[in-house]
This record gives C-alpha cells, sequence and structure tokens, in this order.
C-alpha cells in the first residue's frame, strides 16, 4: 500500500496558489496570521507589504486582471474590515481574489475567549458574515482531514465565478499536517455540459447574422470571466464587422483592426457611431455589463428586436432567454460553421481619430487637446489604467497598441483604487514579461484628489522596481464631484500637495527624483516631457504633474456640468 505524502496545511494552500499562477502575495502582517506569513517566501511567493489592507486589496484586484488569480492575506477583524472595500470591487467588476483571513487559534474561538480584534462577546463569525456579501463562495478551516478539499473548493469557486471568495485559516493551523494528494491533480474550471437547445440555439444565431445588413459587435468587459476574448478576436476578424467596445470591454479587441471602432459611447459618443447602432438589424452584445457608468446612462444597451446577447451560461436572441448556454462553446461551434461568403459587408460609419491637429505649443493643457498628445506615448504591450474621474472620462478615447491593456473607471467607482491597482498590475505584467528585451510598462491617469486616497503605494512601487510612469492631473480637488453637484462648494476642495516633491518623500534615491519628475502647464511644455529619454526608455518610477482648469470636463461629465449650471442659472432667475 503505497504511502500517503504530508504536507504543512499553509505549504498546501501557497502550492496550490502558485500552481494556478499566483506569483506574488497582497497583504499586511497581523498578529493572527504571522506564522502563516513565515511559509510565504521560503513557498516561492514574492511577498508584496502593503501600506495597509485596503490598499491591498485594491493592487491584488489590478494583480487579477493580469494573471487571472490574486491573493491576499489580512489580520482578523481590524485587517480584513479594512480591505473589504476593495474585496467589494473586486466583487463589481469580477476580479478572483482569494481573501484570506488570518483568525485567532481554533482553542480560543471555541471556548468564545474575548480577545483582542473582536467585540469582546465571544462571537467569531461577525466578520466572516460580512464577508458573505461580496465575495462568491467562502470557507473556514477547522479541521486537518478536510482543509485540502476546503481550499480546492474555495479556490475553483474563485475561478468558476471570476469573483472574490473568503478563506479563514486559524493561527494555530499554517504547520498542521495535511493530505499532499490532491496537489497531484490540478484544479480545473469544468466545461459546463451541452445543452439540448445548444444546435437550435445556434442555428437561430446564425439565421440571424446571415441575414444581417447592418451588423453590430458590442464586447463587454465579462468576455474575460467567460474565457472567451481569443474567439471573439476569431469572430472579429472572420466578419469583418465593426465593432465597438463598452468602457469595461475596452483593450479586449485589438484596436489596430481595420473593424474596430474603439469605445462606442452611446448617447455620449460619436454621433455616426450612434446613428449606426440605432439603425442596426443585428447587434451582438457579448459579455454584458449593464451599470449606468459602463453603459452611459444605459444608451448603450442594444433594443431587443436587434440583440442577441452572450452573458454567463445564458444566450439571449430577441426577447427569448436560453439557460445553461456555455458562451465558449456556443461561440466555438459557430465559428466552425460559419459561413463567410453568406456575410453582408455592411456599409459602416466613418471612424474618430484623436488628433492633435490645431494644438499648440502655447497653448494650456486641457482635456480636449491632453490625451491626444500623450496617445503615441503607448506601445505594445503597456498596460494603462486611468482613474475615475476626468482621467477615466479622457483615456477612453485613446487608440490602443495591439496587446496593450486598459482598465477605467466601470461600476464600483472607488477614488483611489487606481494607484494601488497599478502596483498589482505592474507585478502581474513583469512576471509575464520573462524575456529582458521586453519594454513594455504600466502608466496611470490620476487625478491629484483620487491621488491623496492611496499615495502610500508609490512607496511599494519604488521598493518594488516597478516601471511606472504616473500622471497627476491637477484641477486642485474633486472635479467629478464638482461637476455633478456643489461646483464651488469648499468640500469638493483638497489639501495642496506638493506632487514634485512625492518620490523622495517615498523613498527614491535623489538623482531618480531629479532625472524622473516633471511638470507641464502648457502642450509644448507636454511634448518637451513625452520626447525625454527617461520618459520615453526610462526605467522606475516616473511622476508627470499635468495642470488643468477645476471644471475642465468632457464626454458625459460635461452633460453633467451643463446640467448643474442651467440648475444654477434657473435658481438665479427664481431670486
Amino acid at each position: 500500500m503505497q504511502e500517503i505524502k504530508e504536507i504543512k496545511l499553509a505549504d498546501y494552500l501557497f502550492t496550490r496558489l502558485r500552481q494556478l499562477g499566483v506569483d506574488s502575495m497582497f497583504g499586511v502582517p497581523g498578529d493572527y496570521n504571522l506564522r502563516l506569513l513565515d511559509f510565504v517566501t521560503p513557498a516561492g511567493l514574492h511577498w508584496v507589504g502593503n501600506c495597509n489592507e485596503l490598499n491591498a486589496a485594491y493592487a491584488a484586484d489590478g494583480y487579477g486582471r493580469i494573471k487571472g488569480l490574486a491573493a491576499l492575506i489580512t489580520t482578523y477583524g481590524v485587517g480584513e474590515l479594512s480591505a473589504l472595500n476593495g474585496i467589494a470591487g473586486a466583487y463589481a467588476e469580477n476580479t478572483p481574489v482569494v481573501h484570506i483571513v488570518g483568525t485567532p487559534p481554533r482553542p480560543l474561538q471555541a471556548a468564545r475567549t474575548f480577545m483582542h480584534h473582536t467585540f469582546s462577546d465571544g462571537d467569531y463569525r461577525r466578520f466572516a458574515n460580512m464577508s458573505i456579501h461580496i465575495t462568491a463562495a467562502q470557507t473556514r478551516l477547522t479541521d486537518a482531514a478536510t482543509a485540502p478539499e476546503r481550499i480546492d473548493y474555495i479556490l475553483k469557486q474563485a475561478l468558476i465565478h471570476s469573483r472574490p471568495v473568503y478563506l479563514e485559516l486559524p493561527d494555530d493551523m499554517p504547520d498542521v499536517l495535511v493530505s499532499a494528494a490532491n496537489l497531484e491533480t490540478k484544479i480545473r474550471i469544468p466545461e459546463p455540459p451541452s445543452s439540448t437547445q445548444e444546435p437550435q440555439v445556434l442555428a437561430q444565431i446564425l439565421e440571424r447574422i446571415y441575414s444581417a445588413k447592418r451588423p453590430f459587435i458590442l464586447v463587454d468587459g465579462e468576455s474575460t470571466g467567460l474565457g472567451i476574448v481569443d474567439q471573439l478576436d476569431a469572430l472579429i476578424k472572420a466578419t469583418g464587422w465593426p465593432t465597438w467596445t463598452t468602457v469595461y470591454g475596452k483593450g479586449l479587441v485589438n484596436e489596430q483592426l481595420p473593424n474596430a471602432y474603439g469605445l462606442y459611447g452611446g448617447d455620449f459618443g460619436d454621433k455616426p457611431a450612434k446613428n449606426y447602432f440605432d439603425e442596426a438589424d443585428l447587434i451582438l452584445t457579448f459579455g454584458p455589463h449593464n451599470s449606468d457608468t459602463n453603459s452611459y446612462f444605459f444608451t448603450t444597451i442594444a433594443k431587443p428586436a436587434v440583440a442577441i446577447t452572450f452573458s454567463g451560461t445564458s444566450v439571449k436572441i430577441s426577447n427569448d432567454t436560453y439557460l445553461d448556454m456555455s458562451a465558449r462553446s456556443i461561440l466555438s461551434k459557430l465559428l466552425q460553421s460559419l459561413d463567410s461568403t453568406r456575410l453582408v459587408k455592411p456599409e459602416t460609419p466613418p471612424k474618430h481619430e484623436l488628433s492633435v491637429t490645431g494644438i499648440q505649443p502655447t497653448d494650456p493643457l486641457a482635456q480636449s487637446n491632453f490625451y491626444p498628445l500623450v496617445n503615441p506615448l503607448f506601445r505594445e504591450g503597456d498596460i494603462i489604467l486611468t482613474e475615475t474621474g476626468t482621467a477615466a472620462h479622457g483615456g477612453r478615447n485613446f487608440k490602443l497598441p495591439t496587446g496593450s491593456r486598459i482598465f477605467g473607471a466601470v461600476t464600483w467607482l472607488s477614488i483611489g483604487f487606481m494607484l494601488p491597482a497599478t502596483l498589482g498590475t505592474a507585478l502581474a505584467q513583469r512576471e509575464r514579461n520573462t524575456q529582458p528585451e521586453q519594454k513594455s510598462q504600466t502608466i496611470l491617469f490620476i487625478g491629484d484628489g483620487s491621488l491623496q486616497m492611496t499615495a502610500q503605494e508609490i512607496s511599494v512601487m519604488i521598493r518594488e522596481k516597478l516601471n511606472i510612469i504616473i500622471f497627476i492631473i491637477n484641477n486642485e480637488g474633486y472635479t467629478i464631484e464638482r461637476v455633478i453637484h456643489g461646483r464651488k462648494e469648499a468640500y469638493n476642495d483638497v489639501p495642496f500637495w506638493r506632487h514634485a516633491q512625492a518620490l523622495n518623500y517615498f523613498g527614491a534615491d535623489e538623482d531618480h527624483v531629479k532625472n524622473n519628475t516633471f511638470t507641464a502647464r502648457t502642450c509644448g511644455e507636454l511634448q518637451e516631457v513625452l520626447a525625454n529619454e527617461n520618459i520615453i526608455n526610462g526605467q522606475g518610477v516616473r511622476l508627470v504633474e499635468v495642470s488643468m482648469g477645476r471644471e475642465d470636463v468632457q464626454g458625459a461629465l460635461l452633460y453633467l456640468l451643463e446640467k448643474q449650471l442651467a440648475q444654477e442659472a434657473a435658481q438665479e432667475q427664481k431670486e
């Protein structure tokens, strides 16, 4: 009889994470997770000590969007609760993150001992119960015999649902021995069974595709969790049909393709594109995420009569919904069956391109000229992040190089998220770029207000020697809040910071600070910065502060500002 091999519980957990592609671990030490942390580095994981748990959760979210799974470790109560806003954001925007919580030892919990980080009432379930609402699954390790199966279950749930999960690991358990037998079998997402309706659904889809005269393809962000991004690329190339993305889907389509149009902004975007959308007789939507912000106040959602929508486990054709459908399976069969000779070559709208025509060096920097000037900086493989506010709206019209990704504000809109997320994506990017000659970098666009939420993580970026360019848009406060309400109110102001001294304060050496800190107020000054060798081919964290007007906005934000101004004018007339 073959002897069953044993392994320490912490080693089992970290081995499983490494098997799933997790190479870095985010978090903050606390007295109920310290013994667990002893196992992180020996397991081959890179420990990223964050400045606080909220930032750790944000960073894990960014990492998970690139690697497909992330993990963070916090301590019971005070630590885990600090992370919950970040975990909630990952849940809202479909990022698989394993939240590992070090809890008090099992004997203390069983005895209902009044320990610190509790409410001194003996109830150890309160905080875990809070996480039920923002995680796809939860598990509590209490028994060495069942721990491996529980770990495998929770990791599989994160992958299946593409959302965070919650794992409690008591402080007396990291070094208990468990069976290592399961480690021989990889954790895989089970393939959904074929539906008996699949042939019928496929036939309907093909019929609609072949009869379409004015087709429209819309790719949304939940396509990533469905595992259909590569299939969508094949479909877009095979049909040659005009293709747009939502805010959440931007970066999932190769924008260098001749039939790729970039972002569809509904009522707030390009008018020719809206006219084409309104007159389309077939709109194929993949991975819909129909929040108000992602859908431009619901104006990018197709009318049912012309829509075929591919969601998590369903396909909707007009008003008929077919459940237990795998988008991956349907798309695979669709691509195999598709006869491209039967497809229409529609008359398509003109493309809207960012232009620098007419921009003068003496022009003050503004939302209208800043993003076109910066766009040529991007290169293949770059990751671009645009924080909630003017940066998110301005970056939506970037034209991305092949193989690059962009993350913008979608649904959760927790300001400050993007800076720690940049740390996470940059780490993931470095782990993926195994060839030294690969020069891709991470570029963050963030407002001065959002920066103040999470600026501490710049110190971790510097310590990790990550190649990141940070553009700070200094518009003297919370411009996005000003245009929503309180245009002139002091509560939308923020304290004055000397951004040019940030790299020095957060740990960079004097030479690096001198050569990698830039400011620009005019278009000419920005062009000089963008031509600087340290920006083009530099190393480490580089910081560029650009100044813009307090109420300088565009797109949907301009609509909100004009609405507020109209309300103010009407109020003045009454008075």
